[in-house]
């Protein structure tokens, strides 16, 4: 079946006359049962199971090219940072965590938070280095040969967020599978609709299902999905054990998102590399304030054939491009004034819904060094490109008045 078929016809109720289209929202913390055959209960209680979150779990796991998911479904938690979370305990007491230099601030914040504690070593990488990366989970120091040991966890995203990075998803497993380390890749940037990691090795993906995969800004919610039964065991283990459960609305709204999921993404897509074009054509022509311009489609990415081999249908709904100014200082007020004049793009920190979104991620303090003062991040959403551009382009000349 493919994707776009399966995310309409996929997690229905059963097939019968007068039976809903859509599966109910189930309100209840508690299943009837009968003692003393408590053991084999199925739901038995409400942080451990509910029958709305099986149709959405078993859709994504679907998606992401689990076999059997109705084994194995996804795991919806009660955020991203909930699923980044259960992921991350995988690794033992003292493991280390090779993870890249740009990702999800609030995956970056955790890993350093675990590290002061002592919970995890974490050390982080250019995962556009495949030498670097390897080095780092085999635990060697490049410039002294010295060994801090193997790596328990290799932690990836690709596109990178803001840098949108590509790492070679399959190169860096093979080579963390080798050093004996688990690979986890979020994969909310791409969705399964455009990349599938575990098909690709990868031995965990998670989502911010708040993003895309719902899409519409209304639902916070988190996704873990493997195809291995012990991790599975594991993460389930964990979400019962630390309460980290989606409620029954968010996962029937969830659900209904991801109906659409696959004509938003391609409208989404398609704005996205149409505003990547023109808005690179005028950095070169010198018509508008810009000093980059980022995006997996653009030819001149540096890892643009990379992705096109490992991206599928698409590079993303995400860009980012760099105010021009005489300095990091002035570059960021050009940028700052092009976020205060821009109508239909929205001020907000998130990406993935149907509306656009536009922020300088450098406004936050967390936020790596690495990353440009003046870069805009832009989530693209499924508006008119033409009205979107001249909204751009007129708060991007106004800037540099």
């Amino acid at each position: 079946m493919h994707p776009e078929t399966l995310v309409v016809s996929s997690a229905r109720p059963a097939r019968q006359v007068d039976a809903p289209v859509n599966e109910p929202v189930h309100f209840t913390s508690t299943y009837v049962g009968w003692e003393p055959d408590a053991a084999g209960q199925r739901r038995l209680y409400g942080r451990m199971s509910n029958p709305t979150w099986d149709g959405p779990e078993q859709l994504l796991a679907a998606l992401e090219g689990v076999p059997e998911p109705d084994e194995l479904p996804a795991l919806l938690f009660s955020s991203g940072m909930a699923a980044i979370t259960a992921a991350l305990h995988l690794a033992p007491n003292g493991g280390r965590v090779v993870a890249p230099q740009h990702a999800y601030q609030g995956g970056l914040s955790l890993l350093d938070s675990l590290q002061q504690t002592g919970r995890l070593d974490v050390e982080r990488v250019d995962i556009t280095d495949p030498a670097a990366v390897t080095a780092a989970v085999n635990g060697a120091d490049r410039e002294t040969g010295a060994s801090a040991g193997p790596a328990s966890i290799l932690w990836l995203e690709s596109p990178t967020n803001p840098m949108l990075e590509v790492a070679d998803l399959a190169a860096l497993t093979e080579a963390a599978h080798a050093a004996g380390a688990l690979v986890v890749v979020d994969n909310t940037f791409a969705t399964p609709l455009v990349q599938r990691p575990l098909e690709l090795g990868a031995d965990v993906v998670v989502h911010s299902v708040t993003k895309y995969l719902a899409g519409h800004s209304d639902v916070v919610m988190g996704a873990a999905v493997t195809a291995d039964a012990d991790l599975h065991h594991r993460l389930h283990a964990h979400r019962t054990l630390h309460g980290a459960i989606a409620g029954p609305m968010e996962a029937f709204l969830a659900l209904r998102g991801m109906r659409t999921l696959a004509l938003r993404l391609d409208r989404a897509q398609a704005n996205a590399a149409e505003l990547a074009r023109r808005l690179e054509a005028a950095r070169l022509e010198g018509s508008l304030p810009l000093a980059a311009v980022t995006y997996p489609g653009l030819p001149g990415h540096p890892q643009h054939e990379l992705a096109a081999a490992q991206m599928h249908g698409g590079f993303g709904a995400v860009l980012t491009l760099v105010v021009a100014g005489a300095d990091e200082s002035a570059s960021a007020a050009a940028a700052d004034a092009v976020v205060q004049q821009v109508r239909h793009w929205l001020p907000g920190t998130s990406l993935g819904g149907v509306e656009s979104l536009i922020e300088r991620r450098r406004r936050f303090e967390g936020e790596p060094a690495s990353v440009p003062a003046g870069l805009l991040r832009l989530s693209v959403g499924i508006e008119h490109v033409d009205d979107l551009w001249q909204d751009l382009a007129s708060g991007l000349r106004a800037a540099a008045r």
